[in-house]
């Protein structure tokens, strides 16, 4: 027996400890990453190098934290690759896009943890990501680059602009909906989330994996063991 009523107010963890702090170190390399990269391909920012001290330094640590910004990529991808697989039943979320945009998503689409959107946005970053890393390495002047010919360093750049523009865009429209959609916020800061927002916005990922946690949750604080779902301070 539940310990406790579950109620829209609720709160029920969305994600845990490891999840954020790799989530928001991801951030802080990607900006540190972009704000040079802008520096070197539009001379009018180039006052950016100064946020590292000097456009040397600068130009040496760009490719550093993008490897470190592809580090921390990885292990978030580890952690939620699966909640991102697309499935039939995500058509709803497109077919219904107009309502989605409303803020009628629940009217239309039964979504699981993300929707099809964010998986989109998902498999977006991965390719973007790793077209990164491939081309970055190409022209890394100081340990790489001289292996290859000037044809491929070209190609290289050219694929690495596109990549990097892919990638700004999709961080900027997953910024703008994260504050789009209220609540979600709090979801990477704080870690939870309440009943009534998932109930309207991933009413699946609800129904299918909170809900049967958080029954369990009372039995489980009966046996002073840690609940699994139902969010207690920190979400470890």
């Amino acid at each position: 027996m539940s310990k406790f009523e579950i109620t829209n107010d609720t709160r029920i963890v969305r994600h845990r400890i490891p999840a954020r702090l790799s989530h928001w170190f991801l951030v802080i390399s990607f900006f540190l990453t972009m704000f040079t990269g802008v520096a070197f391909f539009f001379p009018d920012f180039a006052w950016l190098t100064e946020i590292l001290g000097t456009p040397q330094l600068a130009r040496a640590i760009h490719p550093f934290t993008g490897l470190l910004m592809f580090v921390a990529f990885i292990f978030l991808c580890s952690l939620y690759w699966h909640h991102n697989i697309p499935e039939k039943n995500d058509i709803r979320w497109l077919k219904g896009i107009v309502e989605v945009l409303k803020g009628n998503e629940h009217e239309v689409a039964y979504n699981g943890k993300y929707n099809l959107g964010q998986k989109m946005l998902f498999w977006t970053l991965i390719l973007a990501m790793f077209t990164l890393l491939a081309t970055g390495i190409i022209m890394w002047r100081q340990y790489f680059s001289h292996y290859f010919s000037i044809p491929v360093l070209r190609i290289a750049i050219l694929l690495h602009s596109a990549s990097a523009f892919m990638l700004f865009t999709g961080i900027m429209v997953h910024i703008y909906m994260a504050f789009w959609v209220k609540g979600s916020i709090r979801g990477i800061v704080e870690g939870w989330v309440t009943v009534r927002w998932a109930k309207k916005h991933h009413p699946r990922w609800y129904r299918e994996e909170v809900l049967p946690e958080l029954e369990k949750d009372g039995e489980r604080e009966t046996k002073g063991e840690k609940p699994k779902a139902l969010f207690k301070g920190i979400a470890g």
